[in-house]
């Protein structure tokens, strides 16, 4: 009774995992006598205990849908957090120190908060371009290894946390007179950022940030061939050319020790609201772009590539007479130089507007990017719908207008509406971008079915051919 040998049917239930086979019968085939008329003998069972087979787990992980919502509460929660700390950050200052502080750390991370949103917003297009017809691996010429969707969203999620909280943890020790390390906080994520993008080792990465770098060299020297990722890449640089003057005016304060200061404050400083760099920034995109047409022109001889150049070319003028405002007598401003300004600015915006709708987008073709290859609501929302048409080329000229805004330094007196109208303008960048790649997609197709056409003729021409005598060699 205690202490005998005792017997253990194969069949047992207490021996079966839930829904598997019998654990004693796989042991014992295992060990190839183990088992002898249906019995297990007690050493036997001794011996298993210390037997070298691996024994498997069952892992227990949650589901993904929990894991996400979990993932999204932290971020909300991180959102209110940062939130509050900022809000009464501001609330301790006083009112007439208080607009001037929000107008200093706007201008440190207001580029970055940008930079971030067309991030996501890229995000949105190449899941877009997943779900339909778009092959945009191979109209950038991407490898195997390019960033997805998925990827470009995680690195905007990372930025998003990132950015904000700088911003936070400078507006909480500016307000309670950690001057010197709050004065640390843009710098010091300045400095993170352009560490990450020259990393040069095999993380965060590393291909994509070469895929980058390299398309934004080709962009400044454009000593060779123009593909169509650097001009592609200059025009969006063309929608951020306040991001780059915001740089340009953090960074001369970081240099010059002016952060958490008021030193910057007067207009007429090195980096003051007058300073001629602004000008200069703002329009080194149109000029990038402007010799990039210049080039193609050399290589490929077509005169849409001219028309194109003096598209860029009329962004020159509006930024130039808008700067010279602050170096002009005021009746010289008013009855000259702000006319001239008006109307280069209606040219500029009505140039831009046609170029989209007629070359850029080619209107043939309109809409098609939204036919899923799945259903779904989107593409049934869009494709096909009068109302996309409408839609997106009246924001587009309602938006191309207030890019003078943009462009126009001595408009600039809201920190806040200068910042939405940047933010518009990166949103209607992101609707181009649908129709520009959907356009260049439906030329390589035409260029490759002209292409076929070529090397396969069609029974009428090989029956033509036939009738003059000519001997016809069909390539199968």
């Amino acid at each position: 009774m205690f202490g005998g040998p005792v017997a253990a049917p194969i069949n047992s239930p207490h021996l079966r995992k839930s829904g598997g086979r019998a654990v004693v019968s796989d042991l014992a085939d295992e060990l190839g006598n183990g088992v002898e008329d249906g019995h297990l003998h007690p050493i036997e069972v001794n011996g298993l205990k210390s037997a070298s087979t691996p024994m498997v787990t069952v892992a227990i992980a949650p589901s993904p849908m929990l894991l996400w919502r979990f993932k999204v509460l932290l971020f909300l929660l991180w959102g209110f957090i940062c939130s509050k700390i900022g809000w009464h950050s501001v609330m301790r200052m006083s009112v007439d120190l208080r607009d001037l502080f929000l107008y200093e750390a706007f201008l440190y991370y207001n580029p970055l908060l940008l930079v971030t949103t067309m991030v996501w917003l890229w995000g949105i297009n190449l899941w877009v371009f997943s779900q339909s017809n778009v092959n945009y691996a191979k109209i950038f010429d991407l490898d195997q290894n390019h960033l997805t969707h998925r990827e470009i969203w995680k690195c905007a999620t990372w930025m998003t946390i990132i950015v904000p909280t700088s911003m936070t943890a400078y507006l909480y020790l500016y307000s309670h007179g950690e001057v010197s390390l709050a004065a640390s906080q843009p710098v010091l994520l300045y400095f993170a950022v352009v560490m990450i993008l020259i990393f040069p080792f095999d993380i965060f990465y590393f291909q994509s940030r070469y895929y980058l770098l390299r398309t934004l060299w080709r962009i400044v020297l454009p000593l060779q061939a123009i593909s169509f990722s650097d001009f592609f890449l200059a025009d969006i640089l063309t929608s951020m050319a306040k991001v780059f003057s915001d740089l340009e005016r953090s960074v001369c304060r970081m240099v010059h020790r002016q952060v958490a200061t008021i030193a910057w404050f007067e207009a007429d400083s090195v980096c003051g609201s007058h300073s001629i760099a602004i000008p200069l920034v703002l329009v080194l995109p149109y000029l990038f772009r402007f010799f990039q047409c210049l080039r193609q022109y050399k290589d490929t001889g077509e005169r849409s590539t001219l028309l194109n150049a003096l598209k860029y070319s009329t962004a020159v003028p509006v930024i130039f007479l808008s700067a010279l405002k602050y170096h002009v007598l005021p009746d010289s401003w008013i009855n000259f130089y702000r006319p001239l300004w008006l109307l280069s600015s209606v040219l500029n915006s009505l140039y831009s507007f046609y170029w989209d709708v007629t070359r850029d987008w080619d209107l043939s073709g309109f809409t098609r990017i939204f036919k899923f290859n799945k259903s779904h609501l989107c593409s049934h929302l869009s494709h096909g719908r009068i109302w996309v048409y409408i839609w997106v080329i009246g924001s587009n000229l309602i938006l191309r207008c207030t890019w003078t805004y943009k462009l126009s330094a001595h408009l600039r007196h809201n920190y806040l509406t200068v910042f939405t109208i940047a933010a518009l303008e990166i949103f209607r960048r992101f609707q181009w971008i649908f129709f520009r790649v959907e356009n260049e997609w439906n030329k390589m197709n035409s260029r490759s079915n002209i292409q076929l056409s070529m090397n396969n003729p069609t029974n009428e021409e090989v029956k033509l051919l036939a009738s003059d005598g000519h001997n016809v060699l069909i390539k199968e």
